[in-house]
């Protein structure tokens, strides 16, 4: 247990290193510390127990730009993004992203996904988080190969043109592995916070199956398979070449993954960070069909795909890198070609501890680190307003929050993550909340102002902190 008195000295150190900088953005008027979050009667949803942390979290942090952010981001997923509602006495959960009324597989995970610490003593909370995983459930079974869906099952999407097997209810089909991983993730949470496997219906358990069956299809030792993707657009990073299946790959055992999770394109299919993922996801649905106790035949088809894929990870995705030794690349495609960087939207090569795929201090993951978070990374940026990792999505120049968090939350240096919060303090360009990406020179020259996965991630890092005091 970390002790108050700990707790607030690391805020202390906190609150010393945003003084030192210039956040000259707030300066004068004290209106700007003023809430920015919608009146109570407004918000979608309330959790008392979320309400409570961020109450003493202000109380405790000492420093006001750091607790009107908090105050801010932390609930902006409930506060903004969240429909909540029984079906036939069943929990049912649609979240959007912020600013695009559609639900992502995996956005809608990761949205919710710091609240679970919060279900033990918030019952209404666990309703609604176990809403989420049927929702998802319900979209993994409409098209596994989809990353977004809309919550009225006849909505007809703005990409209804796209070459693909579009349905009514999909708002976009591009087929990336993290969209089937982050619902199992969520699911794995909930039951280790809870211990509660009633959300674990029949059509979750064909859910994982299809997971399954489309991860084996996407190995595409048996031909490219059912999915294809084309669109007509002049942005290069929203369309598959050759056909739509994308360059070829050689059937070595990982998954191909069309898209990043930034929704861009891969050069090379065998998207490394997803494939990690990937292994952490199915040996979590293994534990969780274990618990269940009527699919053992299924959990163990998941552990023998996850062994396969590490071990093909092992063999193929590691790079010899001049002035960084063995690395991870971001993407191969088993004849040897390998894509040396790193993408800010999570999956990615920084994230892998955080997902649970890799320790922090293992030596290949630190020499990965490194080499993203240096200029030999083409989406590293550093200016005037901060640096980061950003990437194709979002354009040059463009540093995203998503990957300064997500720096925070896996470093072990206390410096390096009084240093992100910094950043992400001064990124905010006096809005009160986290974008979707902002300038390397100029915090205000910023994309996406509604974009709540980025405000509940730094919320979560702030919050981790507050809990572990590593600051």
């Amino acid at each position: 247990m970390i002790s108050r008195k700990h707790f607030m000295k690391s805020m202390a150190l906190l609150t010393a290193a945003v003084a030192a900088g210039d956040h000259s953005i707030f300066a004068g008027s004290m209106e700007l510390y003023e809430s920015r979050r919608p009146a109570p009667r407004d918000r979608k949803f309330s959790s008392e127990a979320v309400e409570a942390a961020i109450a003493k979290f202000k109380k405790a942090a000492g420093n006001k730009e750091l607790a009107w952010l908090f105050e801010n981001c932390f609930p902006n997923t409930l506060d903004t993004t969240v429909d909540f509602t029984l079906v036939n006495g069943i929990p049912d959960t649609y979240v959007i992203t912020g600013d695009i009324d559609a639900m992502w597989l995996r956005d809608s995970s990761a949205q919710v996904w710091p609240y679970l610490g919060f279900i033990k003593e918030d019952a209404k909370l666990r309703q609604l988080i176990a809403g989420v995983i049927h929702r998802q459930t319900k979209n993994i079974l409409k098209d596994p190969y989809a990353n977004a869906f809309y919550k009225d099952d006849q909505k007809v999407s703005e990409w209804k043109s796209d070459l693909t097997e579009m349905k009514p209810g999909i708002h976009e089909r591009k087929w990336e592995v993290d969209s089937l991983c982050y619902p199992i993730r969520l699911a794995h949470g909930y039951w280790k916070e809870k211990g509660d496997v009633s959300a674990f219906t029949k059509d979750w358990i064909e859910g994982i199956r299809l997971t399954v069956a489309t991860f084996k299809t996407q190995q595409r030792k048996s031909g490219r398979g059912p999915y294809s993707f084309q669109r007509t657009t002049a942005w290069a990073t929203d369309g598959v070449p050759l056909g739509g299946y994308g360059y070829p790959v050689n059937p070595i055992g990982l998954i191909c993954s069309s898209f990043r999770p930034s929704d861009d394109a891969t050069v090379f299919s065998f998207l490394v960070p997803s494939n990690f993922f990937a292994v952490v996801s199915l040996k979590q649905a293994s534990e969780l069909l274990g618990a269940i106790k009527t699919e053992s035949e299924l959990a163990k088809e998941c552990l023998a795909l996850a062994k396969e894929v590490e071990t093909a990870l092992q063999k193929y995705a590691l790079v010899e890198q001049q002035g960084f030794g063995k690395i991870y690349a971001y993407e191969v495609n088993g004849f040897g070609s390998h894509n040396l960087m790193d993408d800010a939207n999570v999956p990615s090569l920084l994230s892998l501890p955080y997902l649970g795929a890799i320790s922090k201090t293992d030596p290949i993951y630190l020499r990965t680190r490194k080499f993203v978070l240096s200029n030999s990374n083409p989406f590293f940026f550093k200016g005037k307003a901060g640096e980061g990792i950003g990437g194709p999505h979002a354009g040059v120049d463009m540093i995203w929050p998503l990957s300064i968090s997500m720096r925070g939350l896996t470093s072990t240096d206390n410096q390096e993550i009084r240093k992100c919060v910094k950043m992400l303090i001064a990124s905010n360009a006096g809005t009160g909340f986290m974008h979707e990406s902002f300038h390397k020179d100029d915090a205000a020259k910023f994309s996406r102002k509604w974009f709540a996965w980025a405000n509940t991630l730094f919320g979560e890092l702030l919050w981790e902190n507050f809990r572990e005091a590593r600051l």
